[in-house]
């Protein structure tokens, strides 16, 4: 991608530019641990790092406290960082709240940044970007999954009532996602229709807000090709308004694996316990497979579904069930102690087409094998045969084929092992440093088209990345 003219670079090196970002996210460590909150506290103690000001926009859930009032706090690893985070406790469905917008309103007045970088907007508000751009300010806004394509962000049905719930959608149509996803919100009896017809426009309106939302940035990063021709597909946006960038790591985190001494061959999950990730049908896959192995499944219990994972888990043969342990929450920080030097093999076994999972790419800077689907960004970064395994998306008989390979040749985990990461010489994944140089340069670009004129930002923007 071509960047600033050189005196305006040579400016800024010259003066050593320092930004004011705002972060905003659904979510922080440790309250949310998932994936783009992750992601997003590695990001922002980068940015520290690098010598910027950031702060943090995101949510609690205080059922105990009025909506929207705002809490301050400071990240735990990194106090330098302050945490404005918004009670919303009582949001769960809607997806634009004009308080939270106000309270951002006034949290931008007082920080003035240069630049603000979206990770999700789920449980705060679309229309917080739309509060930013009336401010004249820049938008960058990372996908982590297509909630903005997707009212329920992950392309998996509900289907209330089928035999099958959770199957594959294939496209976003506000009629099939009233009757397949907001069924739930019908009540069944002779106004059904009704209610269907009110989902349908529902929908219809969310999708136009959406699109107007995804208008409003300034520029798209998606972490995975597959993330990137997904929305180009199902937008109206040029191609030069998505960019692929794969996450950066904090790989000092990730070194110094040791493989603990322990019987048997080790497979490992980590993620929560929720149906999209699949545990389900990866305690069914581990029932089918025979020998020396073990299941071990790290994550925060979850009251609504953890005590039905541990049913399914008494269903599968003795010998399987007594070799399943559940293990708790691991600290981010402490991953490689915790995780990888009592696994041989990493378990991804989404029922979901995910992007560009992170525990992937943890695993293979520790140069532990991944198993995971065939479908999406799973399939983009691991490779059958050269750093893991591929089964087929969905299919607990052909995960149980592919866990069957590693139990018979355990030999083969460290031969994978060493295929780590794809796409650099050295197959280490792309380390924080280095991302942070990338995400400045996006920053900066931004910052000075802004400056430049807000009138035809769109036509810049386009010369630039031709270029």
């Amino acid at each position: 991608m071509a960047g600033y003219s050189q005196p305006f670079l040579r400016d800024c090196i010259s003066r050593k530019k320092t930004m004011r970002i705002l972060k905003i996210i659904h979510g922080y460590p440790m309250r949310y641990n998932a994936g783009s909150e992750v992601y997003s506290q590695m990001l922002v103690h980068g940015l520290i790092r690098a010598g910027h000001q950031v702060e943090v926009f995101s949510r609690y859930e205080n059922p105990f406290e009025p909506d929207f009032v705002i809490r301050t706090e400071y990240d735990d690893l990194c106090p330098q960082i302050k945490l404005n985070l918004i009670n919303m406790a009582r949001s769960k469905t809607r997806y634009q709240h004009q308080e939270a917008d106000k309270k951002l309103g006034k949290i931008l007045e007082r920080f003035h940044p240069d630049i603000v970088h979206i990770g999700h907007l789920n449980h705060l508000s679309t229309s917080l970007v739309f509060e930013i751009n009336y401010r004249g300010i820049p938008v960058v806004f990372t996908l982590h999954d297509y909630w903005l394509i997707c009212p329920r962000g992950q392309f998996i049905q509900f289907n209330l009532g089928d035999t099958e719930p959770w199957q594959v959608c294939e496209g976003q149509e506000d009629r099939k996602c009233a009757e397949k996803c907001y069924s739930r919100y019908i009540s069944g009896g002779e106004k059904s229709p009704a209610d269907t017809s009110y989902w349908t426009s529902w929908i219809k309106q969310r999708m136009k807000h959406s699109q107007e939302v995804i208008e409003a940035a300034d520029l798209l990063i998606a972490p995975a090709n597959y993330l990137r021709e997904r929305f180009l597909s199902a937008c109206n946006i040029p191609q030069s308004k998505i960019v692929c960038l794969d996450y950066g790591f904090d790989t000092e985190r990730l070194k110094g694996r040791k493989r603990s001494p322990e019987p048997g061959l080790v497979f490992g999950y980590i993620g929560r316990h929720v149906a999209a990730k699949g545990i389900h049908l990866l305690i069914e896959a581990f029932g089918k497979t025979v020998g020396e192995a073990y299941l071990k499944i790290w994550g925060r219990y979850c009251g609504d579904t953890t005590p039905y994972l541990e049913e399914l888990a008494q269903k599968v043969p003795q010998e399987r069930r007594q070799r399943i342990q559940w293990l708790p929450e691991y600290r981010n920080e402490e991953i490689v102690e915790q995780v990888f030097n009592h696994s041989d093999a990493i378990v991804v076994p989404s029922i979901w087409v995910e992007n560009s999972p992170l525990v992937i790419h943890e695993a293979q800077q520790a140069r532990v094998p991944v198993i995971t689907a065939d479908a999406g960004g799973m399939a983009e970064y691991v490779r059958h045969g050269e750093n893991g395994l591929l089964f087929e998306h969905r299919n607990a008989r052909d995960l149980a084929k592919q866990m069957q390979i590693l139990i018979d040749s355990p030999d083969l985990c460290s031969e994978l092992g060493k295929g780590g990461y794809l796409y650099s010489e050295n197959r280490d994944i792309p380390d924080m440093a280095d991302h942070i140089i990338q995400i400045e340069d996006l920053y900066l670009r931004l910052i000075q088209r802004s400056k430049n004129s807000r009138c035809s930002h769109t036509g810049i923007w386009e010369r630039e990345l031709s270029n």
